[in-house]
């Protein structure tokens, strides 16, 4: 996620016992004959969050923001807004708006028109109604291009329109499904700044759906990992990506090392496992109380595993250290991601920062490394 200096601790409702959440989802469930799109989801979303919710394709995640839209009829399950039970409640007259994916413009109708359209069913007078169009064009940048056609405007602009209509009625929550996927990489990344600044802005609740994991960490002040219809963690970007609960969000976000073994020893904080992928056990700080005998898995993330060309250092006190020859490697530009083989044959993902400005390579192909890592940049995972 990013942060900036206007973001403080006092910015975080759902750590406040006291404070009261804006929308309550309630034990909501969607099914389709015997499919479960959403099974038995709860969670709560603060006032003037940007909250994500992520998940792969058919995880339910669009499914849930459409019931809160009024588009969907949950199975079972109570969505609450603003205290209010959203049950028989029409999508036009609840307190929310919904920015589609296609941004679903009217090609024959200008950039005004466009933007004007929500306000068809308000009685205000074309003053008002004029001054809340070029208002909302302000707010996003386009006041100039009111008078052009979609097909005038450059795939960024098209974004904007769409997003100036979701909020020219001044919604108490702005319900987005993936904004950004329809614009490039740079774009994109200009954009999420762009979305981060207006939202703050306004005050406004952002629930955007997103299949991309970068995005969700970068625009999110808490992230819903789903899956098959299921709720799995729901935290703060960096609290999920460091401190994934499960064998699934540590994969589905960035790109962690699974590496599954058996309990062998567990005090002080410390967890050992026996693995038969790899020739030593491996060392976890781990907390919790856990079972000897028990199945168990390690991940690691590339970035967190050290690489050297030097022998492992006998005694040196340094847990989990392996050797293994660079099987694949790839320059990202500011990175460099290697694939190294132990000797058993298991690979493992490394990273490394490319500080220095150079054309060599540090460590190549077919080198022999020594790959190592602290106890406390692993996850023990148990499920």
């Amino acid at each position: 996620m990013i942060t900036s200096q206007r973001q403080t601790l006092t910015d975080r409702p759902w750590l406040d016992p006291e404070a009261t959440p804006q929308i309550v989802i309630d034990r909501v469930a969607k099914t389709y004959g015997s499919i479960a799109a959403v099974n038995d989801v709860s969670l709560s979303i603060f006032k003037g969050e940007m909250f994500a919710l992520v998940g792969a394709s058919g995880c339910g995640k669009t499914t849930l923001l459409r019931m809160l839209a009024g588009f969907v009829t949950p199975t079972r399950g109570q969505i609450l807004i603003d205290g209010i039970d959203m049950t028989d409640v029409p999508p036009y007259e609840r307190p929310v708006n919904m920015m589609f994916q296609s941004y679903a413009l009217f090609p024959h109708m200008t950039v005004e028109d466009n933007v004007g359209y929500g306000l068809r069913r308000l009685k205000l007078t074309q003053a008002l109604r004029k001054q809340r169009v070029h208002e909302a064009l302000e707010m996003v940048q386009l006041a100039s291009l009111g008078q052009r056609k979609p097909h005038q405007l450059s795939g960024g602009q098209r974004q904007r329109v769409a997003l100036a209509r979701a909020l020219i009625r001044r919604p108490k929550v702005l319900l987005l499904d993936e904004p950004l996927s329809a614009l490039d990489k740079k774009l994109r990344e200009s954009t999420q700044f762009e979305l981060m600044d207006l939202q703050y802005q306004l005050g406004i609740t952002f629930v955007v759906v997103t299949h991309d994991q970068d995005e969700a960490m970068t625009l999110a002040s808490r992230i819903a990992v789903m899956n098959q219809g299921a709720l799995l963690q729901m935290d703060t970007p960096a609290q999920v990506y460091e401190y994934p609960n499960s064998r699934f969000v540590a994969d589905f976000f960035g790109t962690a090392n699974l590496i599954e073994g058996k309990i062998t020893h567990a005090g002080s904080g410390l967890v050992t496992l026996q693995t038969d992928s790899l020739p030593t056990p491996l060392t976890v700080r781990d907390e919790h109380a856990v079972t000897v005998g028990e199945t168990a898995w390690v991940a690691i993330r590339p970035e967190k595993i050290r690489l050297s060309k030097g022998p492992i250092v006998p005694n040196s006190g340094a847990a989990n250290q392996l050797t293994g020859v660079v099987w694949e490697l790839g320059y990202l530009g500011n990175r460099s991601t290697y694939q190294i083989k132990t000797a058993s044959g298991t690979k493992l993902s490394a990273a490394a920062q490319n500080e220095r400005r150079t054309v060599d390579w540090r460590i190549d192909w077919n080198d022999e490394v020594v790959m190592s890592w602290d106890p406390a940049d692993a996850v023990l995972l148990r499920r």
